[in-house]
């Protein structure tokens, strides 16, 4: 009897593994399609780096495709000047420097080897980080796909407590990460001086990146 059981739980095992290990794999194919839109040839680091995005958090939202809202011009940040560290394969980062230079942003980039190294200098969690780092000359941090919209907000009035902004992983849909019409719920992180954060805000839908 006990060889029986013994044996039955090792199927089970080598079944779970099996559906964990599709689920993962599905998912890849949207994080790695968006974020290599201007550049198919994504580097380790830069896939290392991102966190799978699960398949069920994915939503369509054909009414209003993700990729329309979020490429529109604005000059939320016409004032504001910063320096982008990404690497030089990364399509998406790529993306999102034009997108923020469409909303007004004046932005340096700097093509890095190791841009972990940048992320651990300006003082953004290993939990937070994404694939790109904007630092602004007067020193906050927004890391990965943040939204012009609420990069101009922190500017505008930045808590006392916070050095800037996240979006962590690579969240389809996100700015520079269109896919089709896909979109993916994500919370923007405020990064606070002591190394806590906390929700700045949610974004459920595409329209609250404007």
């Amino acid at each position: 009897m006990r060889r029986y059981i013994h044996v039955f739980s090792n199927g089970h095992n080598w079944l779970s593994g099996r559906v964990l290990l599709w689920v993962v794999t599905a998912a890849l194919p949207f994080t790695v399609a968006a974020c290599s839109q201007s550049n198919t040839n994504v580097s380790d680091s830069q896939s290392i780096q991102a966190e799978p995005v699960a398949v069920q958090n994915v939503q369509n939202n054909k009414s209003a495709p993700s990729n329309a809202p979020v490429n529109s011009s604005s000059s939320l940040l016409k004032n504001v000047s910063a320096t982008v560290y990404k690497d030089a394969n990364c399509g998406c980062c790529k993306e999102w420097v034009g997108y923020a230079k469409n909303n007004g942003l004046s932005a340096t980039t700097h093509d890095v080897a190791d841009v972990s190294l940048f992320k651990e200098r300006y003082g953004v969690p290993q939990k937070m980080r994404s694939c790109h780092t904007t630092v602004t000359t007067d020193g906050f941090v927004f890391e990965g796909h943040v939204p012009a919209k609420h990069m101009a907000q922190f500017l505008e009035n930045p808590p006392a407590q916070a050095i800037g902004l996240a979006v962590p992983s690579m969240p389809v849909g996100s700015p520079g990460m269109e896919y089709q019409d896909k979109f993916m719920p994500y919370k923007v992180m405020q990064l606070n001086k002591d190394g806590t954060t906390e929700v700045y805000a949610a974004i459920d839908s595409p329209q609250q990146q404007l």
